[in-house]
């Protein structure tokens, strides 16, 4: 029996492998082009990784971050977090986040996260996270804080001015917390977010400086994921409201695909194309198994349009999400199975930060004797 037939046969909250090697399939060159790069050894550890829960998950964060976490599942013991409480430093108004809550997991289960092999929890589930927080956050100098980067430019991006949170200027404390907590050996990361890792190792350094070595020093997983643009050309992101989302159902994926922005220079049909200048094509030699070259050349020479192209592009998507929007469907009707999979995440994150709390409230002297 082939593999594929053996797969078909599997319930499809089971397919996780199938839907790896469906991936690679329909999208040959997403692993190529992703050109993953663990800076690792062999030696298996442990990696902690989020999101804020801001809404469905689009195509962005399914290839620059879930393709890779799916992957890891079967390298590392992985500690996968809905970062609410991170969610709460730029917003006042937190009606939705509960719900966000829920579109997050059912965007990582669909999209191949299995709870079985690794810990999916919510942050404020786990209230060491707080605690830890509280403890590190006496002992880092607000001028480590005030110079990120991130900071500054979410002031200025928000119009803050002086109404910027103690919880913005805290959010490196924090998402150092969430890293160390778990003594994660590693965390997968873009290039862009090595600095803020740094910030991390500093923090820890600090600490164990202080009081004697509790925590790991994190190293980066450096991945070189291919960073989605949006329809419009700019960074994918919702506030731009820009994205084509996990969730969205074929006609919806069709039309946004129809108002992607294509080669600047070519006005007409019979018109040279430059598919090194368009998003469309860029998009085609992700999601596509036809060869990348033949797509290269026929833009290049006229033998086919930019509306070609985009129906081409829609097809391609839905014939790569549908499969995970299938998944995602039937899982929206279960759930309590999706609380369950929250509680024992909770429970499965607790055993561990509960040890680590523990530990540097002895380093620092706090932890009572009994």
């Amino acid at each position: 029996m082939s593999i594929g037939a053996f797969l078909a046969r599997l319930p499809v909250t089971y397919v996780l492998i199938g839907r790896i090697l469906r991936a690679r399939m329909v999208c040959a060159t997403i692993a190529e082009n992703h050109d993953w790069v663990f800076m690792a050894n062999e030696k298996k550890g442990t990696i902690l990784s989020g999101m804020r829960p801001t809404g469905p998950l689009h195509l962005g964060n399914l290839v620059g971050a879930l393709v890779n976490w799916v992957a890891l599942q079967d390298e590392y013991d992985c500690f996968y977090e809905v970062a609410d409480l991170h969610a709460l430093t730029d917003r006042t108004d937190t009606s939705a986040i509960a719900k966000d809550r829920i579109e997050v997991l059912l965007d990582w289960l669909a999209a191949g996260l299995d709870p079985e092999r690794s810990v999916l929890f919510v942050q404020s589930e786990v209230p060491e996270h707080a605690q830890l927080y509280t403890l590190l956050g006496m002992f880092i100098p607000v001028s480590w804080l005030e110079r990120v980067p991130t900071y500054k430019e979410k002031i200025k991006e928000l119009g803050l001015g002086e109404s910027a949170s103690f919880g913005l200027l805290g959010y490196p404390v924090l998402q150092a917390v969430d890293i160390l907590i778990y003594k994660a050996d590693a965390v997968p990361v873009g290039e862009d977010q090595l600095p803020h890792l740094e910030m991390s190792r500093e923090m820890a350094r600090r600490f164990n400086y202080l009081f004697g070595d509790v925590f790991v020093e994190p190293r980066a997983l450096l991945t070189k994921a291919a960073r989605l643009p949006g329809v419009d050309g700019r960074k994918m992101s919702k506030s731009y409201d820009n994205a084509i989302y996990i969730k969205d159902p074929p006609a919806e994926v069709e039309k946004k695909v129809k108002t992607m922005f294509t080669d600047p220079k070519r006005v007409y049909r019979r018109d040279p194309g430059h598919p090194d200048e368009c998003n469309v094509y860029f998009y085609r030699r992700l999601f596509e198994a036809v060869d990348a070259e033949e797509i290269y050349e026929d833009c290049k020479n006229a033998r086919i349009g930019c509306t070609d192209c985009k129906l081409a592009l829609a097809k391609a998507l839905n014939v790569y999400l549908e499969p995970i929007r299938r998944e995602r469907a039937a899982l929206s009707e279960r759930p309590d199975y999706l609380n369950d999979i929250f509680d024992e995440g909770a429970r499965r994150a607790r055993e561990v930060a509960e040890r680590t709390r523990d530990e540097a409230y002895e380093a620092a002297r706090i932890l009572r004797e009994k």
